[in-house]
């Protein structure tokens, strides 16, 4: 089958990328602290894009703000489910980016969740990055959200399981 891959070589993808996102997200996390100024955030490219540092305390569009340690266990819950479940099933190389993708958004969001003041489990999570008229995001929510159009087109445009098995119904053939 195309695209199918190894065990060992659907690990070894996926948790690659799921490093290389990890990374880049800490990395930009770092340069936010270092350099934005959350009072005068810079505008690039000619207003498409405002680096406002924030300190999330909720989920997506600061929804749950009063339920951060609830927020951090579900992370810690779906960080399980993928390593225990989604990557060690996902043979296709689809399935794999996009389990890769999850990981590197979770450990990303979740560090901020166990390690960011104001204390463990507690943590808010650091967001700058901007578009017109949408909520304040990160590296990290960028993954995850990579991950989900990319699992989406896999189930209904695809229609690819993730062992890499076509999920389309066969024809259905006329009794005689």
């Amino acid at each position: 089958m195309r695209g199918v891959l190894s065990g060992r070589a659907a690990w070894a993808l996926g948790l690659g990328i799921a490093v290389l996102g990890y990374g880049v997200d800490l990395l930009t996390k770092q340069l936010a602290l270092a350099y934005l100024d959350p009072a005068n955030p810079p505008v690039l490219l000619g207003g498409l894009l405002r680096l406002q540092l924030i300190f999330n305390p909720g989920a997506a569009f600061s929804m749950g703000e009063d339920f951060t340690i609830v927020l951090t266990l579900i992370a810690i819950a779906a960080l399980v489910g993928v390593l225990a479940f989604l990557l060690p099933r996902a043979r296709h190389r689809g399935w794999v980016v996009a389990s890769g993708l999850i990981l590197a958004g979770i450990l990303g969001n979740l560090t901020d969740r166990l390690f960011r003041p104001p204390a463990p489990l507690h943590g808010h999570v650091i967001d700058f990055l901007q578009l017109p008229n949408f909520a304040i995001f990160n590296v990290a929510d960028m993954c995850i959200t990579f991950a989900a159009v990319l699992i989406i087109w896999l189930v209904a445009i695809k229609q690819v399981d993730l062992d890499g098995a076509s999920t389309k119904e066969p024809p259905k053939t006329e009794a005689a």
